[in-house]
């Protein structure tokens, strides 16, 4: 919340002290089934413009709007909606990075990850 204008009064005009400064992708993360489960908002992004990417244990979420170039003449008061860049990192250590699947509908990304089987890394030697 901010008491005194930052610049003057007219760049805080049509600020609202509810508005986030920032935007970000607000997740719900459970385990079920032996599988990690993130349900991640990201409204207002295109599914074409929503990149998942698992990474040195890391699954990075990045979504980004583009501008469109407005050739109007309009007289911005202020404009805020042109580019935005936001993203997000996990870092998981135990997971099947071949059974990763994530699926957008209605501005909400799910992404679930399968567990690996502990018992499967495991290496028994033989005593001779």
């Amino acid at each position: 919340m901010e008491l005194i204008p930052r610049k003057d009064y007219f760049d805080d005009l049509f600020d609202s002290m509810m508005i986030e400064k920032t935007p970000s992708m607000k997740c719900d993360i459970y385990e079920e089934d032996n599988k990690y489960h993130i349900e991640m908002d990201v409204p207002g992004f295109k599914k074409e413009n929503i990149k998942v990417n698992f990474e040195n244990n890391y699954l990075t979420v990045t979504a980004k709007n583009e501008s469109k170039e407005d050739n109007s003449n309009k007289k911005y008061i202020r404009k805020e909606r042109n580019y935005q860049k936001i993203s997000r990192r996990f870092y998981l250590d135990d997971v099947d990075e071949d059974s990763i699947e994530a699926s957008f509908k209605d501005g909400t990304l799910a992404i679930v990850i399968a567990k690996k089987d502990k018992n499967k890394d495991k290496k028994y030697i033989e005593i001779k």
